[in-house]
Formats: C-alpha cells, sequence, structure tokens
C-alpha cells in the first residue's frame, strides 16, 4: 500500500490543525485564483504573516468573509481560507476550474476531510470521510487508480491522511506556507450570495443535524 505518512507536500496539513479550507488552480496566478473566488478588491494586498495578523486582528477566523492567504508551489496556486468554506461552494469550483482544474481540501475536527475535483467548471469527483467512502460527480471513478492503493476505498472508512495523500499522488499538490519577512497576496473573500439549496458539503452536514463549521 502506498504511505499515506509524512514527508510530502502537504506535510503542513498534517500538523494539529483543527480546520482548513485549501482550493487549488492549475496554471494560476495567486491574484486569479482570489478574483475567481471573488476576493474583495479593497481587501487585496501583499502581507507577510505579521501584516496580515495586525490587518484583519479579530476577523481572521470569520466564515462569512473568509480571510484567505495564497501560494504557489509547481503549476498550482493555493488559497487557504483562515476560518471560512467557500472553496467547498460549487459556484466556486465552477469559476476555478474555468478552463483549467480546481482542487479543493477542507478539514474540521468532526473529525472529515472533504475532498472535490472539478474540470472547465464540472464536479468530477467529490467525496467526505465523515461515513464510508461514496465518491460523486461527474466521473466519480476518475481518480480509482490512485485511491485504491491508498484505502480510499468505496464503502470503507477513509485511513488517516488517505485524502493528503491522495492529492499528493494524483496532482503533485504541495504547500508551503510563507516565511515571517514574506509577503504574500491576502485579503478577504465577499459573502457568499444567496441560493435556493446549500452547497452539498453543508446540506450533508445538516442533514445529520451538525452546522457546518
Amino acid at each position: 500500500m502506498t504511505s499515506t505518512g509524512a514527508g510530502r507536500g502537504l506535510d503542513p496539513l498534517r500538523a494539529d490543525l483543527p480546520f482548513y479550507t485549501l482550493t487549488f488552480g492549475k496554471g494560476l496566478s495567486p491574484t486569479e485564483l482570489l478574483a475567481r473566488m471573488g476576493i474583495d478588491p479593497d481587501t487585496l494586498a501583499l502581507r507577510d504573516p505579521v501584516g496580515l495578523a495586525d490587518e484583519f486582528g479579530d476577523t481572521l477566523l470569520d466564515e462569512d468573509e473568509p480571510v484567505v492567504t495564497t501560494g504557489t508551489d509547481g503549476e498550482w496556486s493555493w488559497a487557504w481560507e483562515q476560518g471560512g468554506s467557500h472553496g467547498l461552494d460549487a459556484r466556486i469550483l465552477r469559476a476555478v476550474s474555468h478552463g483549467t482544474e480546481a482542487v479543493a481540501l477542507h478539514y474540521n475536527e468532526k473529525p472529515m476531510h472533504w475532498f472535490t475535483y472539478a474540470v472547465d467548471g464540472g464536479i468530477v469527483v467529490d467525496f467526505h470521510t465523515l461515513e464510508p467512502i461514496d465518491p460523486t460527480g461527474l466521473d466519480p471513478r476518475r481518480l480509482d487508480e490512485f485511491m485504491r492503493p491508498l484505502g480510499l476505498l468505496p464503502g470503507q472508512p477513509a485511513p488517516v491522511h488517505g485524502v493528503l495523500a491522495l492529492a499528493e499522488n494524483a496532482f503533485g499538490l504541495r504547500v508551503t506556507p510563507p516565511r515571517d519577512d514574506e509577503r504574500r497576496w491576502s485579503g478577504s473573500l465577499l459573502p457568499l450570495p444567496a441560493q435556493e439549496e446549500q452547497p452539498n458539503w453543508a446540506a450533508e452536514l445538516s442533514g445529520r443535524g451538525e452546522q457546518p463549521n
């Protein structure tokens, strides 16, 4: 079985983090990724980690207008939401993946990982680990050759960090946190517009009597 352990590109996410949402866009610059995700242009700026904390203070973990930081590793740029889950919304993924590919990774303390892969506006593979694996999407078996060696099997519970290993093995995703003095593009996302139906992840959780983080 392929290892799901340390020494990989997403090791920062294997730390004891209670919550994160990362949205990856292939071939996009950080500013284009943020624009597609709905950044508030008045908040977009280059900031180092200290400047980010000073600028946003108590709003760093806002859920409705999430503060995001960015980076580029290899072919993919990523946006890390400090307290929100905008990257899981199908409308965001449609915009980010238009003409390219997108991957969204989410984790919370339920505990639950959520993985979504989109291509040119369509959700191709989508699953979470709150229950046994049950991929959905336009082509839910697209990543079988990567999922099966990791133990990500339909009807089976997911191994620890299996979702992160899938993102690394299938797409080569990496996240390099900024140095203390390194400035990167950041800002806050605009609130998502109201819609009649909840995003799939929120509906799934609320159907279990739980509130999305």
